[in-house]
């Protein structure tokens, strides 16, 4: 197959097919799919990974906990050095409790974003390790995702991760409360049993205007779904698996806020006219939630610029 094609074979798993037949685009999906999921990366999409400071990740955890995490280095750290493999050159970090999904031969999910640009590409595969410098993904499939829903921030500045312990809870303190209660971005990872038996991990972003996500009094989280590209990959693989992890990024101090838990889409309607613009509902509760004080060592000292709400 020539590395300018996509892939041949329906991408679709069975919870996104539920997803896209509630709304009755299943059919124009079954033709999509296999035009603009592909099984490698392109030129643009090469070049792309090559100018980031840091990326975001879904892995795996040994007992089945699905979590997000992100990535620094300076651009050049991301490196395809052909159309179906992606280094990433960021040495081990002991306190992520994504880390212990980082093995050799594990299924991962990746997002490429660059959020002075709203430019963004996701994609799947399989985790390699070689050396202790990182590791490598071979792409099982990959797309490229539309700015939409984006905040844009300047350009980051590094400053040196703190080295303070993480801190771990079953529930969400009032410091965490406020954090998720003021976001205007967050990222989540999913995983789903894929056609061949193993995994499809996908990591994707949300955003909307600040406190967008509800934070419920028992401490679940109420986040809306809003119009996208009728893929449903995050809202799929929660039909098929309700396992769901999140990571919301304090950007001006730093902090990482992880956890991981059981997510539902909303059966219905009801609630939805409390998020203007928002065609469905989801909820998260939270099992184990990490505070990582000062963990992600870039700043972004603007306020984002109005995006399109999401």
């Amino acid at each position: 197959m020539s590395r300018s094609e996509p892939v041949s074979t329906a991408p679709w798993h069975a919870g996104e097919i539920a997803m896209q037949a509630r709304i009755g685009v299943a059919g124009r999906m079954a033709e999509l799919g296999p035009r603009v999921i592909r099984d490698h990366l392109t030129e643009q999409h090469r070049a792309f990974y090559g100018l980031l400071p840091f990326v975001v990740l879904g892995a795996v955890d040994p007992a089945g906990d699905v979590w997000a995490t992100l990535r620094t280095g300076a651009p050049g750290f991301l490196e395809a050095s052909d159309p179906t493999h992606l280094r990433v050159r960021a040495p081990p970090e002991p306190g992520d409790p994504a880390e212990a999904g980082f093995t050799d031969g594990a299924a991962i999910g990746l997002l490429g974003i660059d959020l002075a640009t709203r430019r963004r590409n996701r994609l799947n595969g399989i985790l390699r390790r070689a050396d202790g410098d990182g590791f490598t993904v071979r792409v099982q499939q990959g797309f490229g995702n539309c700015p939409q829903y984006i905040h844009v921030r300047p350009a980051p500045h590094r400053v040196p991760a703190g080295g303070t312990a993480p801190e771990i809870a079953d529930r969400l303190d009032p410091r965490a409360r406020a954090l998720v209660a003021g976001a205007d971005t967050f990222f989540v990872a999913t995983y789903a049993a894929g056609g061949d038996g193993g995994r499809q991990v996908d990591v994707s972003h949300r955003g909307g205007p600040a406190g967008f996500v509800r934070v419920e009094a028992d401490g679940t989280l109420t986040v809306p779904d809003y119009s996208g590209n009728r893929f449903f990959n995050t809202l799929g693989n929660m039909l098929a698996n309700p396992r769901a992890g999140l990571v919301f990024v304090d950007f001006a101090g730093g902090d990482l806020l992880q956890m991981t838990g059981r997510a539902e889409v909303l059966p219905d309607a009801s609630g939805v006219t409390d998020f203007p613009g928002a065609e469905r509902l989801w909820r998260f509760s939270p099992r184990t939630i990490v505070r990582r004080p000062g963990a992600w060592p870039l700043r972004f000292d603007a306020a984002p610029a109005t995006a399109r709400s999401r």
